[in-house]
Order: C-alpha cells, then structure tokens, then sequence
C-alpha cells in the first residue's frame, strides 16, 4: 500500500498529515505529489472530493517552508487562485494543518471583505495569497501586492473560473507572475478555453488523469423526474419529506428563483438556508456554517456555491433547475459522496430544459435512469402563441449558445 513517505514526503510533514487523519494519498496525490516536489509543473484533471487540496497543498507548503527571514512586503511568494470565496476560504483553512512549527503566514484576499484591511495584511507580508481572481485583480489595481517575487503557484477548479467570466482576469495576472516559477493547474473539466488558458500559465506540465473530464463520481446514484414547472416544487417536497434528517443540497438557477424557494420549504417545516450573489459574505458563511453543524439540513444555493462546499455527509443534491452549462451538472453533484460515501442526485427536467438535459448527458456520457415521468415529446411542451400542434416527436428546442444560455445568478 502506497504512503505519503513513498512519495517523498519528509518525515514531519507526514506526521502532520497523519495528524489530521490522512494516512494513504489518493490517485490525484499520489501522482501529483511526487511530480511537484520534483520541480514539475501539474495539469491535474480530477473531480471534486478526489483530495486536490493536499495534492498542491504538501508541495506547496514544502516550498514556502524553505524560505529564509521574514516574507517581503506586498509580495508573497505563493499565490493560491479559486473561483469562488467559500472554496478559497476552504483551500485556505485545509492548509493550516499542513503549516507546521514554522509559521507560515497566510493572506485570504476574497470579495465580501474589507479591501483596506487586505491591503494592510498584505503590506505587513505574507508567504501565501489564496485568493479570487476578481479581488486580486482589484488589490494589484491598488498596487497593494506585487506578485514578481511568486514561486509557487496553483489555479484550483481553473473550468469554473473560467465558467464565472474571470478569462480576462486570469490572463492579466499572467503577465505579471515571472516565469521562473511552479504552476499547478487543477480542473474537473477540459474545454478548448481551458486548453488555451493552460498553455499560457503551463511549462512542459505533466498531465494527471484520474478520473476522465465530465464524469460523475461511480458512488452517486443518479435520477432524473420529468415534472412541469408548476409540479416542481411539490415533487421536490415530497423528496425531502423523505429524509429530513438528512443533509441536502438544492441547485437553482437565479438568485430571486433560489431565496423564494428556501422561503417555501421554510414554510414546509424544513430547517432551511439559502446562499447566492444577493448575500452578504458574512449570511453566507453562517449558512454553511449551519449547514455544517446540523443547524440546517437543507441548503438552497446557486451555482456560486458548486464547488465551495466540502462537507462529507451531503446525502443528497438536487438539481430543481437544470444548469445552463452542462459541466456545471458534475460540479454540483460532486458535493455529495464525498470522502468514499454515498449519495444522490436527482434532476428535474421540465419540457424546456430538455435540451439542457442532452447536453449533460452527452458531457458524461451517462444516460440518466428515469426516476418518474416520461422524457417530453414536442407535443407535451408548451406551445407559442400563434403557434402549430404537431405530431408527437421528440422535443428539439433551439440550441443556445453557451454564452446566451449562461445562467447570471451566482
């Protein structure tokens, strides 16, 4: 059976993993592990939950701990970008156990806080950034951090950064990181973006596969409910009815869509948290804080949480909207068996997200087992104004570009 130590991972910073109940890497580090401590540069293609934190996280901190005096002023020399604050916010507290006796000072430069107290924080130094690119953006803006002294570097969850419009954020970065550094890129997903966005931040990289781009973890039990718009809600009580003790994510599309659904199953008895772009940093930590602790067994989210929440027992997600990217349909019901556990995910599909739904299944390359209903045909969709009956064929909407289809509710 493969260790940490046979991975070439020094003696105390084994026991610190062992400290923290990681005894045996995963694929993602057991491949990506000795590979960086080499000096290689990663493009590691894994799903969430496969254990990427620790993959770049032991190389990473490794490199920072080999640093002599005090970190300079507004210039780290490892920088850590996420795309979103709970997933940098996540990054940054899985690495505290992995900082040892030496110290290691850690900024997290996120939107929803202070920017004048980031600045200050960074001013003082800093050995490590973990930032969002849009906050950094507007700290480098400041001049309030100057990334030429960046050695190490790691883009976490690159497909979604990309997904959330950051293309042009993360090629002005670019320009300003030197080139004499270590870069590792982590993505669930390889579109032709991704691939260009790669070869821009990536010297001569080598790439991990563990699990191939777009396929859902084997653990998930995975279902689809074709239900009309107006029975989606009451479809969706009855499931959790089911299971009210146990956790229980809900994806929705916009942000209105997502808060008066939380108000509804509020309404249904449920102990019910909603997160999305309408919310405060600070109503969305003590969200998923709740979450966590039990307080709330429900939590209704858009996209802006796909991939911030690392909280084993999910028992469940549901897609009550289907999303208009189909890579996004991996990333939320990866936040469920997790860890080795199990889970389910159920999707609803009513007859104008059927194109939504060939799209996912065409990016897993799954058909989804039917769990109630009956795929729409044309005829069981709603007809235009004006419009002409037909006979009973299978529904084709009109294909959307990916950007007109791009949900804004996160």
């Amino acid at each position: 059976m493969t260790d940490f130590q046979s991975l070439g991972v020094p003696a105390d910073m084994v026991d610190r993993l062992a400290s923290a109940g990681l005894k045996t890497p995963t694929p993602i580090q057991e491949r990506a592990i000795p590979a960086a401590l080499g000096g290689r540069d990663v493009l590691g293609l894994a799903q969430t939950g496969t254990g990427k934190t620790v993959a770049f996280g032991v190389p990473l901190m490794l490199a920072l701990a080999d640093r002599q005096g005090r970190p300079a002023h507004k210039a780290p020399r490892g920088l850590i970008l996420a795309p979103t604050r709970e997933l940098a916010k996540q990054i940054a507290t899985a690495l505290d156990p992995l900082k040892g006796t030496g110290k290691l000072s850690v900024v997290l430069v996120v939107g929803g806080a202070s920017l004048n107290a980031q600045a200050g924080r960074l001013a003082r130094g800093a050995d490590l950034v973990v930032a969002t690119p849009g906050r950094l953006m507007d700290l480098m803006e400041r001049r309030a951090i100057d990334l030429a002294q960046v050695r190490q570097l790691v883009l976490d969850e690159a497909d979604q950064m990309l997904d959330l419009g950051f293309i042009h954020a993360l090629r002005k970065i670019a320009t300003v990181l030197p080139k004499d550094r270590r870069t590792m890129l982590f993505s669930a997903t390889m579109p032709k973006t991704m691939e260009q966005l790669a070869a821009s931040f990536l010297r001569d990289p080598l790439r991990i596969e563990v699990t191939p781009p777009g396929r859902a973890v084997d653990k998930i039990v995975q279902s689809v409910h074709f239900v009309t718009k107006d029975e989606k809600t009451g479809r969706l009580i009855g499931l959790l009815d089911g299971h009210r003790q146990e956790r229980a994510i809900v994806f929705g599309r916009t942000k209105h869509g997502s808060e008066k659904l939380a108000k509804k199953l509020e309404a249904e008895g449920f102990a019910v948290a909603s997160i999305h772009g309408n919310k405060s940093q600070g109503q969305r930590d003590r969200a998923i804080s709740a979450f966590r602790e039990g307080k709330v067994r429900v939590l209704v989210a858009t996209d802006v949480a796909a991939r911030g929440i690392d909280i084993p027992d999910v028992k469940h997600v549901y897609n009550y909207d289907l999303p208009n990217v189909p890579e996004i349909y991996v990333h939320r019901i990866g936040r469920t068996a997790r860890a080795g556990a199990d889970g389910a995910a159920i999707a609803f599909c009513t007859p104008e997200e059927m194109g939504e739904l060939r799209d996912i299944q065409k990016v897993t390359g799954l058909s989804i087992p039917v769990g109630h209903g009956t795929p729409w045909e044309r005829h069981d969709a709603p007809r235009k104004a004006g419009g002409r009956g037909g006979a009973a064929k299978p529904a084709h909407p009109p294909r959307r570009r990916r950007s007109q289809r791009r949900s804004k509710a996160a």
